[in-house]
């Protein structure tokens, strides 16, 4: 665990380790070392093609200087001379074309400096360019208006309305209304799912030079299902992690997720991401108890009651469910601040700190403003709150309304992790990795990123994924830095899909969460796997030929298993012993069910396992073993003792059949001899015992006799009851 001293060349960013010879849009040094000129190339094209990565290309080509083609004017008074930037018209010196001055608002510009001196002027565009020009501009102001009421607005049928303008800005060629509603006709997002026209539609952008027309390959084969993601860096790195299609090769999944997470590192504020449900119908369907983390609408309905009779505690729970979204409620800055508004009134110190980090960060909704940051963030703190302890620690850290001061911010971020806040518990591994303010110490870098990545922070696993993939404080390991970076890059933005899809499945559209499901199944989500699989396996998803389903779930079946689904990996078993998707095979069953078993600790696969043994299928049979699997599935989960016991009643049975049927009776009878094993005098004992049975049933037999007999008069008479008052049950 010794290291050289990385003091130089290191910064800390918001919690995250980057090295200054890495940028989050670029590939490191380290990542250099390894790729081959091919691989190099491959992930160039990849990331200049990918849809999430367009906009770090965007930041790169900022910083270089484009030079402005030379104007030339249209018609006029100077017909093709070149236009004079900037040029002076009613006092006012114009940069550019413009259409003041022209009720046609077609754009112009002035030949020389003074226009109302030398009345030089000419177009800067036909007239065919205008009347384009204007039709985009109604396309945009359309654009515009549709996406002001679906940002505005989280009721369904609101966003709906919001999509009937993005489908008339779309029918004018505008190419963000396009891109969104081709996704929503792909997914069926609150427009009926229409495959063959998204299909068209991310044609039409790919010809028109769409990015995300580009990206998003949309291949149609026989059956609808084969919808396959794009290039995404994601994509990429999965395959290479799996080796699907392609070598496998940690490092060079490493590089491709490296990628992608440095993005969704970059993107973390400090109010968090956003909140991912990661809801598995399988275990809905076998668990219906199961608490799913959704919250019923009558639930939330009931919280908001209680929020407005002013209940803090429902305040602060509802503000907190806005800020991040997730369990059913939309992310949205605007209700939670008013949420945590009220509570901060009453005195609440949890929304002070949080109403501290709203302004600290800032929105569309809330200004920022570090001074009115800072005063929430000390009133928490002063109340012992460790969100507003965490909040005064970033505010001394850069500085942010107050001087720099590390010490003050070790003081509070200590202060935030001793109470088990996450943020402090981060900001202090951070200070410890790159020694600010404090020795650098590796050790305890890692210890509390650790702590952090046990609160689910994704900034913790980001720079434990980094401290692995470049062996800082640990020895170097590929194959944990990758499983980091997965789980990362899984947070992004993208991975809201996942609750789009399940809400498409509650809602009764099989087809439109299938598809979605299998977009991020490609991705590398084990639980879009699964999903995918449950549904194709159910048999609920009309847009996959009926031919195609089995084969399909068991693919979708194989590659959750191998990312540690329990089910999915009985399911594999089921699938080989039935012979759906494929031949039956009971040794690959057996081979499935013991992985689970081994594993998982799985009651049912132990209890397939004793099934298979007892009936010596895929394997020799073997009464004793099958009990031995039998009784471990009853052990391992409580509810497989019912199934047990019945499995071993009938086991005994059949052991005890196949017992008599092995041996002779006769010869046992013949061989027997009862004067040796009871004695001369046998047979005087078993009449004595017979007599005295006999006895026993002909006395109890009269006494029954004599009690029927007995005289009406000499019952016992039972006290007269008065019928009890009405209404009135009887005592």
């Amino acid at each position: 665990e010794q290291v050289g001293d990385r003091s130089t060349g290191t910064r800390v960013v918001a919690g995250q380790i980057f090295h200054e010879s890495e940028e989050s849009d670029s590939h490191t040094e380290d990542d250099e070392s390894f790729r081959s000129p091919e691989e190099e190339k491959e992930s160039m094209l990849e990331e200049l093609n990918s849809l999430e990565m367009s906009n770090l290309l965007n930041k790169n080509l900022e910083d270089v200087e484009i030079q402005k083609p030379v104007l030339t004017a249209i018609g006029g008074t100077a017909d093709s001379e070149p236009c004079h930037f900037p040029f002076l018209f009613l006092e006012k010196e114009y940069a550019e074309c413009t259409a003041d001055g022209r009720e046609d608002g077609r754009l112009w510009c002035a030949t020389t400096y003074d226009y109302k001196r030398d009345q030089k002027w000419g177009f800067c565009e036909t007239e065919e360019q205008s009347n384009k020009r204007r039709q985009m501009q109604e396309a945009e102001d359309v654009y515009q208006t549709g996406m002001k009421i679906f940002n505005e607005s989280s009721k369904k049928a609101q966003k709906k309305e919001a999509y009937q303008y993005l489908l008339k800005a779309a029918d004018m060629n505008h190419t963000k209304a396009m891109e969104k509603v081709s996704y929503a006709l792909l997914f069926g997002d609150y427009l009926k799912q229409n495959i063959q026209s998204a299909k068209e539609l991310f044609e039409k952008l790919t010809e028109e030079g769409s990015p995300k027309g580009q990206t998003v390959s949309v291949r149609v084969a026989v059956s609808y299902y084969a919808i396959l993601s794009s290039v995404l860096l994601l994509t990429a790195g999965y395959r290479y992690w799996g080796g699907i299609g392609v070598l496998q090769s940690c490092e060079s999944a490493l590089t491709h997720y490296r990628l992608v997470a440095n993005h969704v590192a970059s993107d973390i504020s400090l109010t968090g991401g956003t909140v991912v449900q990661r809801i598995r119908l399988a275990d809905e369907v076998e668990n219906p108890g199961m608490a799913s983390g959704m919250l019923e609408e009558d639930l939330i309905q009931y919280y908001q009651f209680l929020a407005e009779k002013g209940d803090v505690q429902a305040q602060v729970g509802l503000g907190q469910l806005h800020l991040h979204g997730g369990r059913g409620v939309e992310q949205n800055h605007q209700r939670a601040f008013e949420y945590f508004n009220q509570a901060a009134n009453a005195g609440n110190s949890h929304a002070m700190a949080f109403l501290g980090k709203l302004y600290s960060e800032g929105s569309d909704i809330i200004p920022q403003s570090n001074e009115t940051a800072l005063q929430y963030f000390k009133k928490a703190a002063d109340m012992g709150n460790p969100v507003g302890q965490s909040g005064l620690g970033m505010a001394y850290l850069y500085g942010r309304g107050v001087p720099v001061n590390y010490e003050l911010a070790l003081k509070y971020f200590q202060k935030a992790a001793e109470q088990g806040w996450v943020d402090g518990q981060l900001q202090l591994g951070s200070m410890y990795y790159n020694g600010i303010g404090v020795k650098r110490d590796y050790k305890q870098a890692l210890k509390y990123f650790n702590l952090a990545s046990q609160g689910g922070h994704i900034l913790a696993f980001y720079n434990l994924a980094q401290m692995h993939a470049t062996g800082t404080g640990v020895m170097r390991s590929c194959h944990t830095a990758v499983e980091l970076f997965k789980n990362v890059c899984e947070r992004g933005r993208w991975s809201e899909r996942l609750m789009t899809a399940y809400n498409s499945y509650k809602d009764g559209d099989s087809n439109a969460a299938v598809v979605q499901y299998l977009l991020l199944a490609e991705q590398g989500y084990e639980v879009a796997q699964s999903n995918a699989a449950f549904i194709l396996d159910q048999k609920e998803a009309s847009i996959v030929g009926e031919n195609e389903t089995y084969p399909q779930a068991l693919l979708h079946w194989n590659r959750a298993a191998s990312q540690g689904y329990t089910v999915a990996r009985i399911k594999l078993g089921d699938y080989h012993f039935y012979g759906f998707g494929t031949d039956v095979d009971y040794e690959t069953a057996f081979i499935h069910y013991r992985l689970a078993s081994e594993q998982q600790h799985s009651a049912q696969a132990m209890f397939n396992l004793g099934y298979m043994h007892e009936k010596g299928l895929g394997i020799k049979q073997d009464i004793h073993l099958a009990k031995r699997f039998y009784d471990m599935a009853a052990e391992a989960s409580p509810d497989a003792q019912v199934p047990v016991f019945l499995a071993l009643c009938k086991l005994g049975i059949v052991y005890s059949l196949q017992y008599v049927r092995e041996t002779n009776i006769r010869e046992i009878v013949s061989h027997l001899d009862m004067d040796q094993l009871l004695g001369p005098e046998w047979d005087l004992y078993l009449m004595t015992i017979i007599a005295l049975l006999l006895g026993t049933v002909i006395a109890y037999r009269q006494r029954q006799h004599q009690a029927i007999l007995r005289p009406v008069g000499l019952r016992p008479a039972v006290p007269q009851q008065e019928p009890p008052p009405e209404h009135q049950p009887p005592q």
